[in-house]
């Protein structure tokens, strides 16, 4: 089976490879006179004709071409610009075997760089396979010898923006309006200036934001009203920094929402605000989270990295109190506004760079039963080595890095004396190597 769609130089050296693994981004492992490989787009038990990409000293890189002995785990991928686009990695690898790859990449990393095994492994929490993406950037270029601006994702490897009509991950409404979205821009006074268009999909509505590197002229905003009206779409416009994000006609919209169904809760936001981009594993990550923080009338919860409320506010409706803590005073505001909207009174919220190495505020200095962390892709190290967990009884961490997690479950397992009871998965990304992952500490 020949593959299409796939970028390498006709000159490249080609070569027969047997693939016994893949990596943690999604691609095959090999070897050939004992040197590692890693073949873009080949799976486990495939033999494959690659070509070569890059000659490294520990290992070289390489692109399947043609499948000579097909996995049984294979299947077509859906999107017609698979193999050339970079939003997705794992489109050729049947989607249950996805979430089990994850699974078994978050095992193997806890047990490679700490040395720690949870007692549970709990199977993956899984939703919507297609169409579940509400929150995405994409990039926007006027391509001079299309005489066309291009939206979309960036081709793999690339600095280039793939040619691309509709995204089979993206929720609607804006899966099938790429096209559309390009069409506008080409004819806008300066197509070349358009550098990104942003993404935010709500219960309520959805909006996008385009960022502009020039001013936009009267007929530009005539054309972006008409667009608004027609697509479903409301409009912001960012011509500098995030904080000149605002509306196209400049008046005061309604903030976007999402609710915790099982909380009775509602959260709104803007749409630059951060979001978990798959709602529906969303809702089941909160339920679940705060089932393993088992959380009692009398507890004080902590949780770091808070965003805007999407743990704090479930929390507090069974704690006594919970603190929230998040970088930028902005966002601590969002965060008030979702606590007044749901009339909850037990919730304190801070701004902390929970990343600096001594953090010196009033809620440092009080105790919390249960604690709850949510951190970016560089972990929660600094955060962790400064707490007071003498009276701490369970922490749940949420991950998006199996990395990071593992370095900091090693702190606190190896040298705070906590265990992990369990862990799991959850199929956040499908279709990506990006791996998203909880785990439960006890005490």
């Amino acid at each position: 089976m020949k593959l299409s769609n796939r970028f390498y130089k006709e000159s490249a050296v080609q070569f027969e490879i047997k693939i016994d693994d893949l990596s943690t981004d999604g691609r095959g492992v090999g070897r050939v006179d004992g040197k590692i490989y890693f073949v873009s787009d080949a799976l486990p038990g495939e033999t494959v004709i690659a070509a070569m990409l890059k000659k490294k000293r520990q290992y070289n890189e390489a692109q399947a071409i043609e499948i000579l002995d097909i996995s049984a785990d294979r299947v077509e991928p859906k999107c017609e610009v698979f193999g050339r686009c970079g939003g997705c990695a794992l489109q050729h690898l049947d989607a249950e075997k996805q979430i089990h790859y994850k699974l078994n990449w978050l095992t193997d990393c806890l047990k490679k760089f700490v040395s720690v095994e949870p007692e549970q492994l709990l199977e993956p929490i899984v939703g919507p396979k297609w169409n579940y993406r509400n929150k995405a950037r994409l990039g926007a270029r006027y391509v001079h010898k299309k005489e066309k601006v291009l939206v979309g994702f960036r081709e793999r490897n690339s600095s280039f923006l793939t040619e691309m009509h509709q995204c089979e991950i993206l929720a609607e409404p804006m899966a099938n309006q790429i096209d559309r979205l390009a069409d506008l821009f080409s004819v806008m006074s300066t197509p070349d200036r358009i550098p990104q268009v942003e993404v935010a999909i709500a219960e309520n509505k959805s909006a996008i934001i385009i960022r502009h590197l020039e001013p936009l002229t009267e007929d530009d905003l005539i054309k972006l009203k008409t667009f608004e009206q027609e697509s479903q779409l409301e409009v912001y416009l960012q011509p500098k920094g995030p904080d000149t994000i605002h509306s196209l006609t400049e008046e005061k919209k309604d903030l976007l929402r999402y609710q915790h169904k099982e909380f009775k809760l509602t959260l709104e936001f803007h749409p630059s605000d951060f979001t978990q981009v798959n709602p529906a594993i969303n809702e089941k990550m909160v339920k679940t989270a705060i089932e393993w923080l088992d959380i009692q009338a009398e507890d004080q919860v902590l949780d770091l990295f808070c965003g805007i409320g999407n743990f704090s506010l479930p929390c507090a409706t069974k704690a006594k109190k919970v603190v929230g803590i998040e970088g930028s005073e902005a966002m601590v505001a969002k965060c008030k506004h979702n606590a007044k909207l749901n009339n909850l009174s037990n919730l304190e919220f801070y701004a902390a760079n929970l990343q600096e190495n001594e953090i010196i505020s009033v809620w440092m200095k009080q105790s919390y039963e249960k604690i709850l962390l949510d951190p970016p892709r560089s972990g929660a190290l600094e955060v962790i080595k400064q707490l007071d967990l003498t009276n701490t009884k369970r922490i749940v961490y949420v991950s998006c890095h199996p990395a990071s997690l593992a370095r900091d479950a090693g702190l606190l397992v190896n040298e705070l004396g906590f265990k992990m009871k369990q862990a799991t998965v959850l199929d956040m990304f499908p279709h990506t190597a990006h791996v998203e992952s909880m785990a439960l500490f006890e005490k």
